[in-house]
């Protein structure tokens, strides 16, 4: 089994300012993840504080891995805006680095939705989707 991540990557969250990105990520945080800020459209400028410390968002996926270099993006969205965090994180990792893993928990995505999200990684032979 090949190992996509190292265990120091620099991982971003999308969806950070929202209920379920704040607790998932204030707990990442706490067990060890090196997050390195999170990404939540229209929200860029702010800062959330997770364990004590503050993190900043930005408005777009490509704005935040050109500043942070982020290997890895978790997503905390809605289910009707989960596939196209996808693939703006596909996108996103594609343009700026070449590569990148993607984690999806999100339940209740619409399948046409998937589908097409799922499409739109395959065609980003870097990319790496996990879930959901």
């Amino acid at each position: 089994m090949a190992i996509w991540i190292e265990e120091d990557a620099k991982v971003l969250v999308q969806g950070i300012t929202g209920k379920q990105g704040m607790f998932h990520a204030d707990k990442m945080v706490e067990y060890g993840t090196n997050i390195v800020g999170g990404c939540t459209p229209g929200k860029g400028g702010q800062t959330v504080e997770l364990q004590g410390k503050q993190y900043p968002v930005w408005n777009s996926m490509t704005e935040a891995i050109t500043t942070t270099n982020a290997d890895a993006t978790v997503i905390y969205v809605p289910p009707p805006f989960a596939a196209e965090a996808i693939m703006e994180a596909a996108d996103a990792f594609d343009s700026v680095k070449g590569e990148g893993v993607i984690v999806c928990i999100t339940e209740g995505i619409p399948t046409l939705d998937m589908v097409k999200a799922v499409a739109y990684v395959y065609n980003r032979p870097g990319i790496r989707l996990i879930g959901p």
